[in-house]
C-alpha cells in the first residue's frame, strides 16, 4: 500500500481505510485491571447483596446451608440486576469506575444496548460457575467467553 501524501490528505481525497479493527480504535482492558475491577465490585456490590440474602431472607448461615441452590439464586439475581443497571446508566460499575475502565458493544464501538448488557451480565454468572473465564488467559485481548458471546469488551475510558 502506497503511503499517503499530505496534499492528498488535505484535499480529501484520500479515504480513511476501511479495513481498521477495534483494536486499532481503542485499547483493551489489561486482565490485571479487569481483575482489580471486579475484585473492588466484589467487596461493593456482592457483599451487600450476601449479607441481605444471608440473614435476612435465609435466616442466618443455616437457613442458607439448608437451601444452598435457592440461595445462591437469590443472591445472583439481585447482583445481576445491579450490575446491568450501573452498566445501563453510566456503562461501569463501581469498580470499573475506580480502575477506569468502560463496557462497550464492539459492533458499533459505543456502549451496549439493554440487551446485551443483560445478556452479559448473566451469561457471565453463568461462565463463572462453568469455568468459561478461563478464555482470557488465551486471548491476546484478554476479553472472557460472556464478552465474546454478547460482543462487548471492557476498554479504558479516556474521557474520565
Amino acid at each position: 500500500m502506497a503511503k499517503n501524501r499530505f496534499r492528498d490528505i488535505k484535499q480529501g481525497r484520500v479515504r480513511e481505510s476501511k479495513n481498521s479493527t477495534p483494536k486499532d480504535l481503542f485499547s483493551f482492558a489489561k486482565r490485571g485491571d479487569i481483575f482489580k475491577a471486579i475484585l473492588t465490585d466484589s467487596f461493593m456490590l456482592w457483599m451487600p447483596v450476601v449479607y441481605l440474602v444471608f440473614y435476612f431472607v435465609m435466616g442466618g448461615r443455616d437457613g442458607f446451608a439448608e437451601h444452598k441452590m435457592l440461595g445462591w439464586l437469590y443472591i445472583f439475581i439481585p447482583l445481576t440486576i445491579v450490575e446491568a443497571i450501573f452498566l445501563i446508566k453510566n456503562g461501569q460499575t463501581p469498580g470499573m469506575k475506580a480502575y477506569n475502565l468502560k463496557l462497550i458493544f464492539i459492533p458499533t464501538c459505543k456502549s451496549a444496548p439493554i440487551t446485551t448488557i443483560f445478556l452479559r451480565q448473566l451469561l457471565s454468572k453463568i461462565t463463572f460457575i462453568l469455568f468459561g473465564w478461563i478464555v482470557l488467559f488465551f486471548r491476546k485481548d484478554g476479553r472472557n467467553l460472556h464478552d465474546l458471546i454478547a460482543s462487548t469488551a471492557l476498554i479504558y475510558d479516556n474521557k474520565s
